[in-house]
């Protein structure tokens, strides 16, 4: 197979399967990856896309094996050379930037020596050059103040920074090929903006080659320059990104861009009573220090919120990590204590009551997590999960609970014969069918959504919001809706407020915040949204 001058990878006939079940993981993978260029692998989980790119890398786990197939880069067939030689080929011609950047730095050792480590490794440097190499790669990557980041932890950054920090140590060797396996999955889409824009800059001063993996496909649209399909172990669609959203020709392809949310159908204003309000609601946490761990400082976490939820209404609170959204939703539910300001249910000032007098409100406000995975107990069925809330805040008798729990089942759109199984065995839309089950089992009249939707593929997503808003007319409950992703609110909320630094920075309608954001940093987090819609693929017919 030969390689033409501008391409650095190929990918031919890649076949993956499991040793235990002997199911066919990837179906004869094929693709090139070219200088100057970010060839984006789109799917669903359980595509096969994140198994591509490890069996690439002959990193599969135990239970995965290569049953055929080539991978070349520079001539070279990876699965012909020994280990010692492909350990080489690991980060001097290869490298690869990972999904979770907290997980894949080692919390115990500083940042700067991570990345001095991988050129330890691979190069002869050495001393203070060493340590000027790595300045360099945090300067480059956009990492303000490189000297003083060097010595930091990375609990002691961002998110952002995090992710520049992994990428910094995939340039370390200046590798010609970058996999990017969901880079910004779990970022602020002002930070997704600004990690994209850095790997599209580094892909044209560099001349590399990226595999950009991911299920979104606005990141698709505004960041590669040829996108593939995988559907079932199997590139199904392959195309120009320009040509791809005009038209796409498989019937998957279509339905991945018309989840999209459609950015210009806004709810029309809410109008009906309050039932949630919040006014001047602060929540500081102390800065203790010394021996005597005297209070120095305090965080101002939520610094002077007021806002009112209506019956029936949906209020989304956006901001970027660590603006207090999820702070002022634990407030509500008073797993936060407040500083000052009062917090009304139904007339009631529920921050004030002791835990026996809260009870009833625990019932009539709920919550459904961020991550579904590690809001359940591993150890129950989802029947024990769901009966947990009936059990401890509703009377009901064993044949009621029973019936309950299939009618939520069912109404979620799984079923009874779910009931007894684990969480494990759920993909994660499911597990969310099942939070929003468990927060409606005691018939609440609020739930707060804190990130419901941000780590799902863009045709669950969509199926979780569907279900939602049918839940809302259906039963009249109230959504506090927290999230980072301004794409989803046009269709979702009725009003929206906008948080920065533990303040309520602007709040209106939908239609209000999303088409004349009146504060800067509403239109910066508006600029950094990336714009594609189901409306921009212009016939799905190919006509």
């Amino acid at each position: 197979m030969m390689a033409r001058p501008n391409v650095l990878m190929q990918v031919q006939d890649l076949r993956v399967k499991g040793l235990e079940t002997g199911g066919t993981i990837l179906n004869g993978v094929s693709f090139e990856l070219k200088a100057g260029e970010i060839f984006a692998l789109v799917g669903e989980s359980g595509s096969g896309k994140s198994v591509t790119s490890l069996a690439a890398m002959r990193l599969l786990p135990a239970a995965l094996a290569i049953t055929g197939g080539e991978v070349r880069v520079a001539g070279l067939d990876l699965f012909e050379l020994p280990e010692a030689d492909m350990q080489t080929v690991r980060g001097e011609r290869v490298a690869m930037i990972f999904q979770n950047a907290m997980s894949a730095l080692n919390p115990v050792q500083t940042v700067g020596e991570q990345v001095a480590e991988t050129l330890r490794l691979h190069t002869s440097q050495r001393g203070s050059a060493l340590r000027q190499q790595v300045l360099q790669l945090f300067a480059e990557v956009g990492i303000k103040s490189p000297n003083e980041r060097y010595s930091f932890y990375p609990h002691q950054l961002s998110g952002g920074q995090q992710q520049r920090v992994l990428i910094a140590m995939a340039l370390a060797c200046e590798p010609n090929i970058l996999i990017a396996d969901e880079p910004t999955t779990a970022l602020d889409v002002t930070i997704q903006q600004q990690v994209l824009a850095l790997i599209k800059g580094l892909t044209r001063s560099r001349q590399l080659a990226v595999l950009l993996i991911t299920h979104d496909m606005s990141v698709v649209r505004n960041t590669a320059d040829e996108v593939a399909v995988m559907y079932r172990g199997e590139i199904i669609e392959q195309a120009a990104v320009d040509a791809f959203f005009r038209n796409p020709k498989e019937a998957y392809s279509r339905r991945l861009i018309e989840a999209l949310p459609n950015l210009a159908d806004f709810h029309s204003a809410f109008e009906g009573e309050a039932l949630l309000e919040l006014d001047d609601v602060k929540v500081h946490f102390p800065v203790r220090k010394g021996i005597l761990q005297r209070i120095s400082d305090y965080v101002r976490a939520v610094d002077g919120v007021s806002l009112s939820i209506g019956r029936g209404e949906t209020y989304a609170l956006v901001g970027e990590s660590g603006s207090g959204k999820s702070t002022l939703g634990r407030a509500i539910l008073n797993l936060d204590r407040i500083s000052a300001g009062s917090i009304t249910f139904q007339g009631v000032s529920i921050h004030s009551l002791n835990r026996r007098a809260l009870l009833p409100y625990r019932k009539k406000i709920q919550v459904i997590f961020q991550n579904p995975f590690s809001s359940m107990n591993p150890r129950l069925t989802l029947r024990e999960i769901i009966y947990e809330g009936v059990d401890s805040l509703m009377n009901l008798s064993g044949i009621e609970r029973e019936q309950r729990i299939t009618v939520l089942l069912d109404r979620v759109q799984l079923g009874a014969e779910f009931s007894q199984r684990y969480p494990h065995e759920l993909s994660g839309g499911q597990l969310q069918r099942v939070a929003i089950a468990r927060a409606l089992a005691v018939e609440p009249e609020l739930i707060i959504c804190d990130e419901p939707t941000s780590a799902l593929d863009v045709s669950i997503r969509a199926e979780v919001l569907e279900l939602l808003q049918e839940l809302q007319s259906e039963f009249g409950v109230s959504y506090l809706f927290i999230t980072h992703d301004l794409s989803i609110v046009p269709g979702l909320a009725h009003r929206v407020g906008v948080m920065q630094s533990g303040r309520l920075v602007e709040q209106g309608t939908a239609e209000e915040i999303l088409t004349r954001p009146q504060h800067p940093y509403t239109q910066a987090l508006l600029a950094s949204v990336p714009r594609v819609d189901a409306a921009e693929s212009t016939d799905s017919t190919g006509e």
